[in-house]
């Protein structure tokens, strides 16, 4: 799951002028401070396509048994996208482009609302969406990709609700696992406060949770502006089946629009779990 990106061309000049460590962050903070300028711009408009939640559509149709015979194949679960804190599913247009292009025929995207106080409330909305999503589609477990407040209310929903019948494997995105430190002056919001570091819901969070079947992968970046601590958007629980994915170069915003992270979601909701995979959860993947 290792993606390397293209230098930048004036890289030589810039190593020269300054020390090699302090060029590469600088050059990185540079490109990603731009990047997330634009996505940010680029998000402003899409934003009010956003807003109502999307039509849904309904499951593919089902192959007539007298027409031409084809090879099995492992069905694919739908994949629910769910947005972060003060956001919308617009944020998810790349991403969804990209999943459907690769064979999830089924992408849905989900809001919730942005006078939304309580995350246990919002994990409690989502698990009653999966369950109508699984009626309709006819599937028994749904895969969920979460960009920041949206993995902590997934995350949430399959370790203290039951949802880990639900969801197969889970995807976070920038999500305070252990929680952020930064904007002090946002915690006037009592879902800020939620995501603060040694908040009731993060220690709820940190209970034993047993046999939980979900699979998760947090993605976390070394230039993320909403961490603090950056490895605030690791997963470190004894009990859980998880996996933190280092992604290099991407700023917060980026995270669910940068196509190198586009192709570590497909690969991380295409991997085939083993005991032994499980069992190995240490780090090593990085995207860049």
């Amino acid at each position: 799951m290792k993606v390397t990106g293209a230098p930048l061309p004036f890289l030589p000049l810039c190593q020269r002028l300054f020390p090699t460590r302090l060029a590469g962050l600088s050059l990185a903070l540079l490109k990603a401070t731009a990047l997330e300028i634009a996505i940010l711009a680029g998000h402003l408009l899409l934003y009010p396509s956003g807003i109502i939640q999307e039509r849904r559509a309904p499951a593919p149709p089902i192959p007539s048994p007298d027409g031409p015979a084809q090879l099995p194949t492992q069905a694919k679960p739908p994949v629910v996208l769910l947005h972060g804190f003060i956001d919308n599913r617009s944020v998810f247009v790349l991403l969804r482009r990209s999943l459907a292009q690769h064979g999830r025929q089924q992408v849905e995207s989900l809001n919730y609302s942005p006078l939304t106080c309580d995350i246990r409330t919002a994990a409690d909305l989502l698990g009653r969406h999966i369950e109508e999503i699984c009626e309709r589609t006819g599937s028994r477990q749904v895969d969920i990709v979460g960009h920041s407040l949206g993995g902590l209310i997934a995350r949430y929903y399959a370790q203290r609700l039951g949802g880990d019948l639900r969801v197969r494997t889970l995807v976070t995105l920038g999500t305070p696992h252990s929680g952020t430190k930064v904007a002090p002056l946002a915690n006037a919001h009592p879902i800020v406060r939620q995501m603060r570091p040694g908040s009731e819901l993060l220690e709820e969070l940190a209970l034993p949770a047993p046999g939980c079947r979900t699979h998760f992968f947090s993605f976390w970046s070394d230039l993320d502006h909403l961490m603090d601590p950056l490895e605030a958007a690791c997963i470190e629980h004894p009990d859980l089946l998880a996996q933190n994915v280092r992604v290099s170069g991407v700023g917060h915003l980026a995270l669910p629009v940068h196509p190198a992270v586009a192709t570590g979601i497909r690969q991380a909701l295409d991997l085939a779990w083993t005991d032994a995979e499980a069992g190995a959860r240490a780090g090593g993947l990085t995207v860049a």
